[in-house]
């Protein structure tokens, strides 16, 4: 007989990695299908709030056994660089790259029970008679009881299910590079231009990530990323300090495509949505991350329960759902809003130059986005 799998999960990154974990050690069945091959880049802050650290050590994950490096300060800066803050900040957080971390969580993974298929991609996802069928590009499927989706930001698999953000183009590019650069190793800086923002904070190696965000309608205009950065992006005199003082690690850098902030469901067709494929907040609130593990955990709990107890389906979803919002809606909204205030020229220079003289003020934006310590 064919197996059914007791859940399946599509995508392979921090969110569907934790899920796996968790899972396989409460001793169920898991497969996880992950179209790349790790370890591999991915566009991304690579930046984990401290909210989280107690959690992963529970579960014996000790990002700084990788090199993580610890991020205790924060440094803000407006297109024209004149204005900006630099304050401690109160919880702080670690950089590690994804393509060293969600390598060590695929071989926890994998040592927990988890069984994967690597560069395979999943061309849809059917829900019959109380069980999933999972197709993949070499035309077979596999069955299980649930599916989780951890597809990320965007996938064909979110045109296939008709959600309705995905109706709607987007306006955002993302771009990242690793970069060699003499850079206060504790410190995160947020760096603003015309029509965007760009991070920079540490990772293990010795290496910085350089990762932003900005608009198709720049890339339009010049034609090319070296253009668009040399006429937008490092207008920002720190940006341009950075690229004349920097070694750049990449042939090219990782970009993404039509990267949508709009709100997304936790449940599509009874697939169980985590990490970046149930919400995504805006990069400026340096929490992704953070949030996809905490996402997983609070899944993974409500799956454990399921069969633990004899759950319906139904309760299931309207249990992970009801958590899913009391942890991440007031989050995302104010990203969404919080971000208005960046990326305009006029807006940023007011903002920040209204914010520089309270430690307090910017602390508390950082507070809306973040969440409380989990274990």
């Amino acid at each position: 007989m064919k197996k059914i799998y007791d859940v399946i999960i599509v995508g392979g990154g921090l969110a569907g990695l934790i899920n796996a974990i968790l899972l396989s050690k409460a001793d169920l069945s898991v497969l996880v299908i992950e179209k790349k091959k790790y370890p591999f880049h991915r566009v991304c802050g690579e930046y984990i709030s401290n909210e989280v650290l107690p959690f992963l050590n529970s579960i014996d994950i000790n990002p700084f056994d990788l090199g993580a490096q610890k991020i205790s300060n924060f440094f803000l800066s407006s297109p024209s660089g004149k204005q900006k803050i630099e304050i401690p900040l109160d919880l702080g957080g670690f950089g590690i790259s994804r393509y060293a971390f969600d390598e060590y969580l695929y071989n926890k993974a994998l040592k927990s029970g988890a069984e994967f298929i690597i560069g395979k991609k999943v061309e849809d996802i059917r829900y019959e008679d109380e069980n999933f069928k999972v197709f993949t590009n070499d035309e077979g499927f596999i069955e299980s009881k649930l599916v989780i989706g951890a597809f990320g930001k965007r996938s064909h698999l979110d045109k296939n299910f008709n959600r309705a953000f995905i109706q709607s183009s987007s306006p955002y590019i993302g771009v990242k590079y690793h970069i060699k650069t003499d850079f206060p190793k504790d410190l995160i800086a947020l760096h603003n231009f015309k029509d965007g923002y760009c991070g920079i904070s540490g990772i293990e190696d010795e290496k910085y990530n350089m990762c932003y965000l900005t608009t198709r309608k720049n890339l339009k205009k010049y034609g090319t990323i070296d253009e668009m950065e040399e006429n937008i992006v490092f207008k920002n005199p720190f940006l341009r300090a950075i690229k004349s003082n920097s070694e750049f690690l990449f042939n090219k850098p990782e970009v993404i495509n039509e990267i949508s902030f709009a709100r997304k469901s936790t449940i599509e067709n009874h697939i169980l949505m985590s990490g970046d494929t149930a919400g995504l907040i805006t990069p400026l609130c340096g929490n992704g991350m953070a949030m996809a593990i905490h996402s997983a955990k609070i899944l993974s709990e409500n799956i454990k329960k399921y069969y633990s107890q004899n759950l319906s389906r139904q309760q299931l979803e309207e249990n992970y759902s009801a958590q899913w919002k009391i942890n991440f809606n007031k989050r995302l909204w104010a990203g969404r809003n919080i971000q208005k205030l960046f990326g305009n020229t006029f807006l940023s220079e007011i903002a920040i130059g209204g914010l520089k003289h309270s430690a307090a003020a910017v602390n508390g934006l950082v507070s809306l986005t973040h969440g409380d310590i989990i274990n």
